[in-house]
């Protein structure tokens, strides 16, 4: 008998979109990169025809968005649904 070879977990994806209470700055932008390096999903930020990895303050600093714009979060992953509910909590803790 040979048992299955597929072990890995089945890739899920979530999706959430959230409005910005304030800009990202430098500090919202630091708190969600390293809130999104916590995870072994790949995570993605939208916004405005946009789209980048959010581990890196930089891109997400150049992502441009802009308090009371509406930006998606999107992650696809054995852990993409508390990706997603960490890095909305922290967008829209932004201040």
């Amino acid at each position: 008998m040979s048992a299955s070879s597929d072990t890995s977990p089945a890739a899920t994806g979530h999706e959430a979109a959230v409005v910005l209470p304030a800009n990202l700055h430098a500090r919202p932008a630091g708190q969600l990169a390293r809130a999104a390096g916590q995870f072994s999903s790949t995570i993605e930020l939208d916004y405005n025809g946009k789209t980048i990895n959010p581990t890196g303050v930089l891109g997400v600093m150049g992502l441009g968005a802009t308090a009371g714009s509406t930006v998606t979060v999107r992650a696809t992953g054995p852990d993409a649904h508390d990706a997603v509910a960490a890095l909305t909590d922290v967008l829209a803790s932004a201040e």
